[in-house]
């Protein structure tokens, strides 16, 4: 080879060089943002990488520059440079916040109205039993007073029907037997009314029958005769009538009873849970973007699922918070849903009172 001829090219920067410079960079203006001091030496590898370019770009200044990035992640850690590029890019935070936002107004509204409901129709169930009661006492008061009739709704021989038997005072039998009525008429309007929670599934053949006529006729059968020229016929009628308002408000109280039951022992759990895991992402998000170390995480996805497993199973556990404190499925539901390693914890932690005790295999 003749004298003076050139020598072999350097080698070819690392094709990672460019994006290792922004990272530095972007490290080192986040160092400088929130005060934390770099030392000369990492600033001048980070500055001189930069200067040369890439056409300069020789092995001392690629070892340089890779020191420099490995001397910042270590000082600015948890915040690195991919955590400082999404958290200042609205493209990559803004979707998740959104999503996190809709599926938690999505739960909130579910869990609102079927929370509503539920303590709708809880009132209406307790009304309408203490309804009942009430019925059922003045039905056999009535009873007691009026004596036996003669076939059912005419008064006994000789007898005046208008007047009650003798020691018992027609304003008292008039004032029950209004009550009574009223009492009927409540009952039957309040298990209408909650017979819609259900989609009107319960019936009851005579007060289907009632329906189909026309509305004086229906009125009237809940009514007491103008006068009440005959107080057996009055009781009478009336008590064949609140049997079938008794049985028609107790089957809905027992459907209701059975469909939300179910629904707050399997569904809300479930819904809860979820609501937890919201919450807990929202915080979440919430901190990564104060302490700029948010990175969008598709095991968030995979967490929503972990809580609804949890959330129904959690009726299947009890739970003792502290000694005198008592804590509702619902809230277990939502706390298991917020912190689901704490629940994968005492699983693992009741798991092990199954295995003590047990021989080692050989």
């Amino acid at each position: 080879m003749a004298n003076g001829s050139s020598s072999n090219p350097p080698p070819e920067a690392p094709a990672y060089m460019p994006e290792a410079l922004d990272d530095a960079e972007r490290l080192l203006k986040y160092a400088a943002e929130i005060g934390v001091p770099v030392d000369a030496a990492t600033r001048d590898n980070v500055w001189q990488a930069r200067a040369v370019g890439p056409a300069g770009w020789d092995q001392t200044t690629v070892n340089n520059l890779l020191t420099a990035l490995t001397q910042l992640a270590a000082l600015l850690k948890p915040v690195t440079a991919e955590s400082l590029k999404k958290s200042d890019n609205e493209d990559e935070a803004e979707p998740t916040l959104r999503r996190y936002w809709i599926l938690a107004v999505c739960l909130g509204l579910c869990i609102l109205f079927f929370s509503f409901t539920s303590f709708i129709t809880t009132a209406f169930c307790t009304a309408i039993s203490a309804k009942i009661d009430l019925a059922n006492g003045l039905a056999a008061k009535l009873r007691v007073q009026l004596g036996p009739s003669s076939n059912g709704t005419n008064a006994p021989p000789n007898v005046d029907p208008a007047k009650p038997p003798m020691g018992v005072e027609l304003i008292d039998v008039i004032t029950e037997l209004q009550q009574y009525a009223s009492t009927i008429r409540d009952i039957n309007s309040r298990a209408q009314q909650l017979n819609w929670f259900i989609g009107e599934s319960a019936t009851e053949y005579h007060l289907e029958a009632l329906k189909s006529t026309n509305q004086p006729v229906r009125y009237k059968e809940f009514q007491l005769p103008v006068g009440i020229p005959n107080l057996w016929e009055a009781e009478g009628g009336r008590t064949e009538l609140y049997q079938h308002v008794r049985a028609f408000a107790q089957s809905v109280i027992d459907d209701v009873s059975t469909v939300y039951g179910a629904f707050g022992s399997c569904v809300l759990p479930v819904l809860y849970a979820l609501f937890g895991t919201c919450a807990y992402l929202l915080r979440k998000y919430e901190q990564q973007m104060k302490a700029r170390t948010f990175i969008p995480n598709s095991g968030d996805a995979a967490r929503f699922v972990i809580a609804g497993i949890c959330g129904a199973v959690v009726g299947l556990f009890n739970f003792t918070v502290s000694q005198g404190t008592s804590v509702s499925p619902l809230a277990i539901a939502f706390l298991v849903g917020y912190g689901v390693d704490v629940f994968f914890t005492f699983l693992e932690s009741l798991l092990q009172t199954f295995t003590k005790g047990k021989p080692p295999p050989p």
